[in-house]
């Protein structure tokens, strides 16, 4: 597929190793599938992050063990916590790039290596993003991307799962679609004239609709992280000067993808109130995210409860993100700046 190919390029990896699938979601299953991930096995994972990130675990009858973050300037997956988290049972370990900044890629691959798990990397947030000059989603075994509406490439569902090895890369190609070892297409091109089921599969497979709209948003890709990080930059100008507030990632290295932009209000700032005061002023706000771990299905499954990921509990409860897209203008930016100001100088 000359999807598959061209996000290859862009990675920087064998086109072998690029399998679009359905979803982010199904990617994550896949690639953790692939990896040898099945029952009492243990996953570590963030748990501020989207559902999937955990869900994708408990897919495979295995059990997502959560560790904290790093803090409120750096809400990524921190290394020194998962590797108080691993056992016995630990298998690997799923790091998110939140917002679009990379998650410490080369502590969390040397702590991986050492212990011999594997490393997956959700680069939902992070296409076209880089550290060192290496994309994020090659630093692990298996890199998996989303191509959802709101997402910075967006095809209105989808995903990709860049692999290291390509014969893993292969099994998930097979497994996306049934566990085939041939499919429709290669039959009518007269590549193959029957097929063989080799393993149980799936039906997570994209369509060429939803590839081709892909195509297109691929060659604005880096342009429109441009444009995100400009709205970015002036973002942090305007809001930096407010004491009641305070914005994460100033310092993050390389080439980040700048998908949200979250504030993180003081405890004082009465975050419900804040966001219904933004809401009348017509600035629309939401959360990145309620913690996994914090869930009712979690609880019940797991006896997870509060106080188990301080510092994710803290950030979780005092975040709130503001408009980013790359349809906005500076002026736009300027406008919701100073609307959330006088908010917060109103509470």
């Amino acid at each position: 597929m000359e999807f598959e190919r061209r996000f290859a390029e862009l990675l920087g990896v064998p086109a072998e190793c690029s399998k679009v699938v359905s979803s982010c979601t199904a990617g994550l299953h896949l690639a953790l599938a692939t990896l040898g991930v099945s029952r009492g096995d243990e996953v570590i994972v963030p748990s501020l992050s989207f559902v999937a990130t955990a869900n994708c675990v408990r897919y495979l009858g295995a059990i997502p063990v959560f560790a904290d973050i790093l803090g409120p300037d750096d809400p990524t997956i921190d290394p020194a916590d998962v590797a108080r988290k691993i056992s016995p049972h630990t298998r690997g370990v799923i790091c998110m790039h939140y917002a679009g900044f990379a998650a410490r890629l080369p502590d969390l691959v040397r702590l991986c290596r050492d212990h011999d798990l594997f490393l997956v990397e959700d680069v939902a947030h992070a296409p076209g993003a880089a550290i060192g000059g290496r994309m994020l989603g090659t630093w692990g075994d298996a890199g998996c991307f989303s191509f959802f509406s709101n997402k910075n490439l967006a095809m209105g569902e989808g995903g990709l799962v860049a692999m290291r090895e390509a014969d893993l890369a292969a099994r998930v190609g097979r497994m996306r679609s049934h566990g085939m070892t041939s499919l429709t297409l290669d039959r009518h091109n007269g590549h193959a004239f029957s097929y063989d089921v080799v393993e149980l599969g799936f039906n997570f497979r994209t369509t060429e609709l939803a590839a081709a709209l892909g195509l297109a948003q691929l060659g604005r890709l880096f342009a429109a992280n441009a444009r995100r990080a400009e709205l970015t930059s002036r973002y942090r100008e305007l809001l930096g000067r407010c004491n009641v507030i305070r914005l994460p990632f100033l310092n993050a290295p390389g080439n980040p993808a700048y998908h949200i932009f979250p504030i993180v209000l003081m405890p004082e700032v009465d975050r419900h109130a804040f966001m219904l005061a933004s809401r009348e002023r017509g600035i629309q706000t939401s959360i990145h995210y309620p913690p996994i771990h914090l869930f009712t299905d979690f609880r019940e499954s797991f006896g997870t409860a509060e106080g188990l990921l301080p510092i994710t509990e803290d950030y979780a409860a005092r975040e709130v993100t503001l408009p980013l897209h790359p349809g906005l203008t500076v002026k736009d930016i300027e406008i919701i700046a100073g609307e959330v100001i006088q908010v917060l100088e109103s509470l």
